[in-house]
């Protein structure tokens, strides 16, 4: 009986790491973005509002997404593609957003003085629903058919723990490593405080290397979803070209494959991207407002520690 249950636990453990790990992108995405949340308040209240937006994650996966794709599963799988193609979309929008403001272009964000930590922490839990909602559904998609409900209640429930450990354990450890880099300087010893003085001179440039890492992976992502799912729903075109592509290249291996499919997919996603973001500005111009692409979140380009 302990040998089955094993064995169980195990094709789970399985199913959720195979599963999450086409996920990859947008995790890096929620790992980058997040900390941008936590910049210019106070260090002492850091982990507690890192804490507090790990805990409305898993309230998103647990409350919100896992059931509403348990009753996807079963009642409308359809859905799925559509639903991927719209998320994707958003993190292709959210993407060229932010490549606009590395040169220069601002919408509606402007320097909000003191930060409101209750505004921020649901700016921040908002922002991980549509990318909680992205790791679940890409995760969904790729477990294996024919799974009961409770099989795929276990998986999902153990991808939704592992995801959420892993993008706020590190954002965690982004926001204190420079006060860990602090202690260090002050050091006796010369070799920790010459360690600790090269961490938090380091820290600006993690920070805009994260940034821009999140930026290339939200529009892989989201232009990757985009082109397969269209596929999905009756569009062969556009994942006809990349297969294409992808054969093309086969014999130069899996490495450059994958490098120029990533490529075409930031591309197609920069583009689908920047056609939303104007299409979204438009609308607001006849409206005569001016859309705020980043509550509670500090932009792209003020990104500092």
């Amino acid at each position: 009986m302990s040998v089955g249950l094993l064995a169980v636990v195990d094709d789970i453990l399985s199913a959720a790491m195979k599963a999450s790990a086409k996920a990859a992108g947008v995790v890096i995405d929620d790992a980058a973005v997040t900390p941008q949340y936590v910049q210019g308040i106070t260090p002492a209240r850091e982990l507690p509002v890192v804490g507090k937006i790990a805990l409305g994650s898993l309230a998103n996966k647990f409350l919100i997404i896992i059931p509403a794709a348990l009753l996807l599963t079963a009642f409308a799988p359809w859905v799925l593609p559509y639903l991927l193609i719209l998320g994707g979309a958003y993190l292709c929008f959210e993407g060229a957003e932010k490549v606009l403001e590395w040169f220069g272009v601002q919408h509606g964000h402007a320097d909000e003085g003191d930060r409101d930590e209750k505004k921020l922490v649901l700016g921040a839990v908002r922002t991980d629903l549509i990318l909680s909602t992205e790791i679940m559904l890409i995760s969904l998609a790729s477990l294996e058919k024919g799974l009961d409900i409770w099989a795929t209640l276990a998986i999902l429930a153990v991808i939704a723990l592992l995801m959420t450990g892993v993008v706020y354990g590190a954002v965690a450890l982004l926001v204190k490593i420079d006060d860990i880099g602090l202690k260090m300087a002050k050091n006796p010893v010369r070799r920790v405080r010459h360690t600790g003085t090269r961490i938090v001179r380091s820290m600006p440039a993690v920070f805009r290397f994260i940034s821009i890492l999140g930026t290339v992976a939200m529009l892989w992502v989201g232009g990757h979803l985009v082109l397969v799912n269209l596929g999905e729903v009756g569009w062969h075109f556009p994942v006809d070209v990349l297969h294409g592509v992808e054969h093309a290249l086969h014999n130069l291996g899996p490495v450059v494959v994958w490098i120029v499919d990533t490529i075409i997919s930031a591309i197609a996603g920069l583009i689908l991207g920047l056609l939303i973001v104007g299409i979204v500005l438009g609308i607001a111009k006849l409206f005569g407002k001016t859309p705020n692409f980043h509550e509670g979140e500090e932009s792209p380009a003020d990104v500092h520690v």
